[in-house]
């Protein structure tokens, strides 16, 4: 089989090695072109490693896009994590046309940050999806799913990386022969069932202490690693990435008011929710580095009866109150 690949990062990099692999021909890898100062796009370097032709342009959607793909004469154009916009004049080219990939159950999830709704929605379920791209994004026909499980404390880095990572990897093979092979199906994407959620971001991600602990967790796991789920503290952005919940069983369960401090361990500190307490294990202030939740309390003065959005001015010597002032 004869290919192009168009992608970036890890994920365009693994697939490119699975092709060669099997002894595929890639006659052109395409490439986004790297920001100044971005670190070295690892599809791109490990292209040029084999000598691969790469095409680093700033747009797919000219001329000259058009006339790159036709002139390396592919059966088949694989899409593996792009984010720059692909029209059919492109993707018709190849003799069997062009695959996609994307990291969700479509027509659920549609969209660039497809991997975090599923778990700040508190989803048990998600999956992968390899597609024919259409003028309408993550809306073409389907020619392959897999479904994946969430697990209670999976993460955004623990779901992809772990398991729609390596799948999708396999499922780009596997669909790569159906069509070339004349063997796929494509099933137009059920409209009724449709969702689109666009790019979680820190305006997304960030923590309302009066919010229910469920919701606050799933955002917590949703956000990690990137972008982080953030609270102000001591008048910086603090993200926490990772915590365990402690659910609230009974009224004498309930202690603190929300956004309050009620316990110090010695991985976490404790912080009291709608529904129970939140334990935060691993958190990182703006401009400092990544440390544990009792690790940042102690370096800060934090305290029972503290809150964690514990007023800058007074200074650490201030973040303790008592508890009737957060009444």
């Amino acid at each position: 089989m004869r290919i192009a690949i168009i992608g970036q990062q890890a994920f365009g990099q693994s697939v490119l090695e699975a092709f060669l692999a099997r002894s595929d021909t890639v006659a052109g890898v395409f490439c986004a072109p790297e920001k100044p100062g971005a670190k070295p796009d690892p599809l791109r370097q490990a292209a040029q490693q084999r000598g691969l032709r790469v095409l680093q342009l700033p747009t797919l959607r000219d001329a000259a896009a058009a006339a790159a793909l036709r002139e390396l004469d592919v059966d088949l154009a694989v899409m593996a994590y792009v984010l720059q916009f692909a029209p059919q004049e492109f993707v018709n080219i190849p003799r069997y046309g062009t695959i996609q990939y994307h990291p969700s159950l479509l027509p659920r999830f549609r969209g660039p940050s497809s991997i975090h709704w599923p778990l700040i929605l508190g989803r048990t379920m998600t999956g992968l999806t390899i597609f024919r791209p259409t003028d309408g994004l993550d809306e073409g026909p389907v020619i392959l799913q897999k479904s994946v499980l969430i697990g209670a404390d999976d993460t955004v880095g623990s779901l992809y990386f772990d398991r729609l990572f390596p799948l999708g990897v396999l499922a780009m093979l596997e669909a790569a022969d159906l069509v070339v092979q004349g063997r796929s199906r494509e099933i137009p994407q059920d409209e009724s069932q449709a969702s689109y959620e666009g790019w979680c971001r820190d305006p997304e991600a960030r923590i309302n202490w009066h919010s229910h602990l469920d919701l606050t967790y799933n955002l917590i796991r949703g956000c990690s690693p990137s972008p982080g789920a953030w609270t102000l503290s001591l008048g910086r952005k603090l993200r926490v990435f990772e915590a365990i919940k402690h659910p609230a069983r009974r009224f004498a369960d309930v202690r603190g008011q929300p956004g309050e401090i009620v316990a110090l361990g010695e991985r976490g500190l404790e912080v009291a929710m709608q529904g129970g307490h939140l334990e935060i294990l691993r958190v990182q202030l703006e401009g400092a580095q990544k440390m544990s939740g009792a690790a940042y309390a102690a370096l800060h003065g934090l305290r029972p009866g503290a809150r964690i959005d514990a007023d800058p001015v007074a200074g650490p010597e201030a973040a303790h109150r008592d508890r009737s002032a957060l009444v």
